[in-house]
């Protein structure tokens, strides 16, 4: 989290007591509760002091934050299961694939073939899958919004939102996915790839949005990538290489942007 955050203040104040509060959930659940609290005092008008903040865990480090994958395809629809698997194996594949393009890009010293063998073995997956067993765990996650798989698998956070083009007004009313007066909620972490139930026909997956940088666009929002192509997609975005923003153009689901700002202001 940044320094400069106006969410760190509330976190100083209020996590140990919601920590105390709410004894069996964990750091994300404790954080966006405390969010919570923050947007109230925006909406009241209250002023914050910066603090410094150290995180706690959370029950779900162990399939995001502390996984050595650059992504997660987080499964949600469980209906088709000759689908998925299909998914997975194509998925497996471009993973072999772009390892493979990737060394065939360096020049091998001779006689190195077999440590460039060891290394293409040994290299690191680029998703982590998370697809649950349990009836419990895959209710739990069935059919979820972006923002929910969010807030589940990355850390809360909150900027200033994008200032709107010149001769374009402020959202009405305000909403914190996109701007709550002068604010914008944000998430930090791992992207997220989320196989839903158009996934079992078309073989894509929602690549879900972290935050928006063109006003008008509301963090959570997300669009349809073919299983082909989204580790090329992964890594370009964790390097840097890459930023999805359509040309300013919004290309965006908008069904998805407005369950997720509905879901967001019930909250």
């Amino acid at each position: 989290m940044s320094l400069s955050s106006p969410l760190l203040p509330c976190l100083i104040e209020k996590y140990s007591e919601i920590k105390q509060q709410y004894p069996t959930e964990g750091r994300r659940r404790w954080r966006l509760r405390v969010a919570q609290q923050f947007w109230s005092l925006v909406q009241s008008g209250h002023s914050l002091l910066l603090r410094a903040f150290v995180a706690d865990s959370d029950p779900f480090d162990e399939v995001s934050s502390q996984r050595s994958e650059l992504g997660l395809v987080l499964r949600t629809d469980f209906s088709d299961e000759a689908a998925w698997l299909s998914f997975c194996a194509r998925l497996e594949e471009g993973e072999k694939e772009f390892t493979a393009e990737s060394d065939d890009q360096d020049v091998p010293e001779a006689g190195s073939s077999e440590q460039s063998q060891a290394d293409n073995t040994n290299a690191p997956l680029i998703f982590h899958v998370i697809n649950p067993t349990s009836p419990e765990e895959r209710q739990s996650l069935a059919h979820i919004s972006n923002l929910a798989a969010l807030r589940l698998f990355n850390e809360v956070d909150v900027r200033p939102a994008p200032n709107p083009p010149q001769g374009v007004q402020r959202i009405k009313p305000p909403n914190r996915l996109v701007d709550c007066h002068g604010w914008q909620e944000i998430y930090l972490g791992k992207n997220i790839w989320i196989y839903d139930t158009k996934s079992n026909v078309d073989q894509c997956v929602r690549v879900v949005s972290q935050s928006a940088d063109m006003y008008g666009t509301a963090t959570g929002d997300s669009w349809r990538a073919r299983v082909s192509h989204i580790c090329e997609l992964q890594v370009n975005l964790f390097s840097g290489a890459m930023k999805v923003d359509f040309g300013g153009l919004d290309r965006w689901d908008y069904s998805e942007r407005e369950r997720n700002m509905k879901e967001a202001e019930r909250d």
